[in-house]
C-alpha cells in the first residue's frame, strides 16, 4: 500500500480548517491503496518520512516565511532523506493574512534542494477560508493521494 504522509502545523482554526480539507481529499473513499499518515511537523521523524510515497507540507506563513515548526521539521529530515527521498512527489498549501509569498519561495526551495517533485501548485490562502479555498486543499489532497495510484 502506497502511503502519502501529511506534514502540518496547524496552530489556527484556519490552518485546522485547510488541514481537514486536505484530509478529506487524500482520504476521498474512491482512492484506494493510500494509507494517509498525518504528522504534526514539530513530530515528524525521518523515519516517517523515508516511509513516505509522497507528502503534502501545511504551514501558516509568518513572518513572510515558513513556520518555525515546518522549518524545524526541514532541519531534520535535510541531509538523512536527502539521496533516499529524491523524487519524492509533493504538494503544498499555505495559510497567512499578509503576503504568502516568501513561506512558499523557501519550502519550494528546500523541496528542489532535496530533489523533489511537486506535483500540484501550491494552495495559496490569504484570510479566513472561503469555500473555494476549502475546495482546492481538498483538490490538493485529493491530487496527490491518487497519484500514488496511477
Amino acid at each position: 500500500m502506497a502511503r502519502l504522509l501529511i506534514v502540518h502545523h496547524t496552530p489556527s482554526p484556519a490552518t485546522q480548517e485547510l488541514f481537514d480539507a486536505v484530509v478529506r481529499g487524500a482520504t476521498d473513499p474512491e482512492i484506494t491503496g493510500v494509507e494517509v499518515v498525518r504528522r504534526a511537523a514539530l513530530a515528524a521523524t525521518v523515519s516517517d518520512l523515508l516511509a513516505a510515497d509522497a507528502v503534502i507540507l501545511g504551514t501558516p506563513a509568518n513572518i513572510g516565511y515558513m513556520s518555525g515548526a515546518l522549518k524545524h521539521f526541514f532541519d531534520q529530515v535535510y541531509y538523512p532523506c536527502l539521496d533516499d527521498t529524491r523524487g519524492l512527489p509533493y504538494g503544498l498549501y499555505v495559510h497567512g493574512n499578509l503576503g504568502l509569498e516568501g513561506a512558499v519561495r523557501a519550502v519550494e526551495s528546500i523541496a528542489e534542494g532535496m530533489g523533489w517533485r511537486k506535483v500540484a501548485e501550491p494552495v495559496q490562502v490569504v484570510g479566513q477560508p472561503d469555500k473555494a479555498a476549502l475546495e482546492a486543499c481538498w483538490e490538493l489532497g485529493a491530487t496527490v493521494a491518487a497519484g500514488l495510484t496511477a
